[in-house]
């Protein structure tokens, strides 16, 4: 049976914008996350993809509680943890671990390996007895592929992929359940990304985890993860299995992502279609009425402006079972056409205003 680890409902975050020094006047809100839905099961690893600045590190953050929501839900093994606090948060913390994007920032330069890794059982002390914490290190570093002799070197004497590893140990110290991992490869080379992704997915198997894994290259999405979400603005657009949203997207955007991806056979690549999306992202500040995406979008009409489409499966899959049959928030998402060839890509019509609501 599946059982739910993680499950995330009406998630938001919005930051206040003010005027004034002495006297703060609230003039708007950023709206980094504004209403993200999903559900992560146990053993599992749930990838969320999307451009920078879409929201992806913000959910990550909230996670674990070093941000704290506007509104919305988090639960964890069905109990509401999004308002916790004190003892009752740190025993939640201990279950959901975070390993973060930059492995230059994220270790104490000051600290040596050991203290890094041993640090958790030093918040935690009952999970380690005090005389048996540098072997329980040594282990990890082991674990990790590291030489367990290294536990007094301080982070400069280690390279990038190694210092990401470091990271690593020190969330598998408490033997956590869930950890997050905000882009943990974006910041290495590619021959030392794919040592640390094989890594994750050895760990995976060996100590029972489930992931949430947040990245923008959708390779490596696709290679390590068993569900995808994909954001735009703040929201998830699409969501489904990894075989659904990268050989049978439905939504605009995922499509268009899609299309960036390097083919390495080039008679595959002279036949795909590259979509190419004009103007920019719109501000979290000032976000368009109904869809998101419809300021971009080739398909959007004038109900794009009007409803905000829901994520949920097309009407026109729902009695037909298939990888096409997995939630979208597009009013179109049933179009099989991509790009209309009297349409270039990106063009929203004339008649649909471009500010927000």
């Amino acid at each position: 049976m599946v059982e739910a680890i993680i499950e995330v409902d009406g998630l938001v975050k919005h930051y206040p914008l003010t005027q004034g020094v002495l006297f703060k006047k609230q003039v708007g809100a950023v709206k980094a996350v504004d209403g993200v839905d999903f559900v992560l099961n146990k053993g599992e690893t749930l990838g969320i993809v999307g451009e920078s600045g879409c929201g992806k590190s913000t959910v990550a953050r909230m996670l674990v509680h070093l941000e704290r929501p506007t509104a919305g839900l988090i639960k964890y093994k069905g109990e509401d943890i999004t308002g916790l606090s004190g003892r009752a948060l740190k025993a939640v913390r201990r279950n959901i671990q975070m390993v973060f994007q930059d492995p230059y920032t994220s270790l104490n330069p000051r600290m040596t390996v050991g203290d890094i890794i041993g640090e958790p059982y030093e918040i935690h002390p009952e999970a380690a007895p005090r005389g048996d914490r540098r072997r329980r290190v040594q282990d990890l570093l082991d674990v990790v592929g590291l030489n367990p002799e290294y536990v007094n070197r301080y982070p400069h004497q280690f390279s990038g992929g190694q210092r990401q590893r470091i990271g690593i140990a020190r969330g598998l110290a408490l033997r956590p359940e869930v950890i997050v991992a905000d882009e943990p490869v974006s910041a290495l080379d590619v021959s030392v990304q794919a040592q640390v992704i094989n890594l994750l997915a050895r760990l995976q198997k060996d100590f029972d985890l489930s992931y949430v894994f947040i990245a923008h290259d959708l390779s490596i999405v696709r290679h390590i993860s068993d569900r995808v979400g994909v954001m735009y603005l703040g929201r998830i657009v699409e969501t489904g299995r990894d075989e659904e949203i990268y050989d049978h997207p439905t939504h605009p955007y995922t499509q268009a992502l899609l299309s960036a991806v390097p083919v390495p056979d080039p008679e595959a690549r002279e036949h795909r279609e590259r979509i190419i999306l004009s103007g920019d992202v719109p501000s979290p500040t000032n976000v368009p009425s109904g869809c998101r995406f419809r300021t971009r979008c080739w398909k959007a009409r004038e109900r794009c402006a009007l409803e905000v489409p829901l994520l949920a499966v097309p009407a026109v899959f729902r009695h037909v079972p298939g990888p096409a049959a997995h939630d979208s928030a597009c009013h179109f998402a049933e179009e099989t056409r991509v790009v209309p060839p009297e349409e270039p890509a990106g063009e929203a019509p004339d008649d649909l205003d471009e500010g927000g609501a």
